[in-house]
């Protein structure tokens, strides 16, 4: 406990939580509105860590399950609102993106390195060709809008948003610290080893698939509703998928917060730097491949002063 109290980056997170709960008051809606979608980039960026950082698996398609879930729950709302709620509209999303990842991840797990990752990169583009074949389902290339939001009030969507990443952040955080975090990290960093000790390998990364998925499709679905549309380029696009990436490995691999941080620290630069059109994102590549370089683990390394020699 002591040395959680001397430690700089609890009192960074500190300070960070105390702005995150006064900014409402001094902030207009604008700024909300784009913190709200920081914080949902924020759990899918926690969610691929949990699977790349920890368990080591390469996974390029994180938009897979986000899609998924977004998806699902814009469908259900769109083509089949009367009678159904928006919760359960966003239950659905979750549930089905944990059983895309089951799906997904059980043939893909029998791989490793580059192959999982090309088999979770195929899944992307798998959805989106599905997506724009059943147009009169899904919207297609145009977006589907959804009739039904949480809520109209910036301020309760901040609320809501926040309160979900804090939530989902103490869960992740929490399983990378508890046994099965361990067991992942081992199988991440020595497969064989790991199993010689007796451990089920698969089974944990499975466990860590379905988390992550459970997480993302959750998020996905109620950023829709934050949204009131879905469409390819918002939730499943190959860029997407790539800023999740840039996002928790800016931040710092195996910490679940650092991917927080990063997911926040790109969608705040890329709106500061709007005004610089394409310059803007030479310029947050440029930050980003400088912190990789300096700061192998990230923000998080750099707040703990590891920078590399």
């Amino acid at each position: 406990m002591s040395q959680m109290f001397a430690s700089r980056l609890f009192w960074i997170g500190i300070a960070a939580f105390i702005a995150a709960m006064v900014l409402p008051m001094y902030v207009s809606g604008y700024v909300l509105g784009l913190l709200t979608v920081a914080y949902y980039t924020a759990v899918f960026a926690m969610s691929w860590d949990l699977l790349f950082g920890f368990a080591g698996e390469v996974n390029f398609g994180p938009t897979f399950l986000i899609g998924l879930g977004a998806y699902t729950a814009g469908i259900l709302d769109a083509r089949y609102a009367p009678g159904i709620s928006v919760y359960l509209c966003i239950l659905a999303g979750a549930v089905a993106a944990v059983i895309g990842g089951v799906v997904l991840a059980l043939p893909a797990l029998r791989v490793s390195g580059p192959y999982f990752g090309l088999t979770t990169l195929v899944a992307v583009l798998m959805l989106q060709n599905f997506i724009v074949v059943f147009a009169d389902l899904t919207g297609g290339e145009i977006g589907l809008a959804v009739p039904d939001v949480i809520s109209i009030d910036a301020h309760t969507n901040y609320w809501i948003a926040f309160g979900f990443m804090l939530v989902s952040g103490a869960i992740l955080y929490g399983l990378s610290r508890s046994p099965i975090g361990l067991i992942l990290q081992a199988s991440g960093q020595d497969k064989i080893q790991a199993g010689a000790l007796g451990f089920n390998v698969t089974k944990h990364k499975l466990a860590a698939f379905i988390v992550s998925a459970f997480f993302s499709g959750l998020a996905g679905a109620l950023m829709v509703f934050y949204m009131g549309t879905a469409s390819v380029g918002t939730f499943i696009d190959v860029a997407v998928a790539v800023q999740i990436i840039i996002a928790a490995v800016l931040g710092g691999r195996r910490t679940v917060i650092g991917a927080a941080i990063g997911a926040i620290f790109l969608i705040g630069m890329g709106e500061l730097l709007r005004p610089l059109g394409e310059l803007a994102t030479l310029i947050v590549s440029v930050v980003a491949l400088a912190v990789i370089l300096f700061f192998p683990d990230g923000f998080v390394g750099m707040l703990r002063g590891g920078a590399r020699a």
